[in-house]
C-alpha cells in the first residue's frame, strides 16, 4: 500500500457508489437503469452488479448524496424509484473523481473508473488533478531511482522488480502527460454542459 492509497478512504474507493453518483450527473435514473447502463457500456470495474448498485443507492441515499424524486412504471414491470443527485452529491462525485485521478495508487481498476468519469469535472479541474498525478508519479520515480542507486551492495538480480515497477510508473507518467497535453491543446474535446 502506497501513501496515496492511504489518503483514499474506503468510501472514496467505493466504485459502485462512484458509478451511481457519476451516472446521475447526466440526469435522474432508477437503479435498474443504472445497472443496464453499466452492462451496456462495459463498466466492468463495477463488481457484483446489480446487487452492488442497489446497495450503493441505499448508502448514498442515507448519506443524503442522492434523493428519490419520483417513480415510474412501464408496462407490467414493477414500480421503480427514480433518484437524482443532491448538491452535496454533485460536489462529492467531483471530489472523488479528482482525488482518484490526482493520487496514483496501486489499484489500476480505480484509475480506470476515475478516467471513465473524467467528464464530471470541468476541463480545468481535470487538468489540475492530472498534473498532480504526474507530479506524484515523478516524485515516486525519483525516490525509486535514488533507492536503486543506494543499493550498491545488493545484487542486481534482486532488484529487477523495482526496475519493473519504475518502468511501469514511467509509462503511466508519460501517458498522463500526453493526456494533459491533449486536454490543454483542445485535441481531446471536452463535453459541454
Amino acid at each position: 500500500m502506497t501513501d496515496d492509497d492511504r489518503q483514499l478512504s474506503r468510501a472514496d474507493r467505493d466504485l459502485p457508489a462512484l458509478t451511481v453518483l457519476a451516472l446521475l450527473t447526466v440526469g435522474p435514473r432508477h437503479p435498474y437503469d443504472i445497472h443496464r447502463f453499466v452492462v451496456e457500456t462495459h463498466k466492468d470495474f463495477v463488481a457484483g452488479a446489480p446487487r452492488s448498485i442497489y446497495h450503493a443507492v441505499q448508502r448514498l441515499e442515507r448519506a443524503h448524496l442522492i434523493e428519490p424524486i419520483g417513480s415510474e412504471q412501464a408496462g407490467g414491470r414493477p414500480e421503480r424509484t427514480v433518484f437524482a443527485l443532491t448538491e452535496a452529491g454533485r460536489a462529492e462525485v467531483r471530489r472523488r473523481v479528482a482525488l482518484m485521478l490526482s493520487a496514483p495508487h496501486g489499484d489500476r481498476i480505480g484509475t480506470v473508473a476515475a478516467l471513465s468519469f473524467l467528464g464530471v469535472l470541468s476541463r480545468d479541474e481535470a487538468v489540475l488533478a492530472l498534473r498532480a498525478r504526474v507530479a506524484a508519479l515523478e516524485a515516486t520515480i525519483a525516490r525509486q531511482a535514488s533507492d536503486l542507486r543506494a543499493a550498491t551492495d545488493v545484487p542486481a538480480i534482486l532488484l529487477v522488480e523495482t526496475e519493473y515497477e519504475r518502468s511501469q510508473l514511467e509509462a503511466e507518467r508519460e501517458w498522463f502527460r500526453a493526456l494533459v497535453g491533449r486536454l490543454e491543446s483542445g485535441e481531446l474535446e471536452w463535453l459541454s454542459r
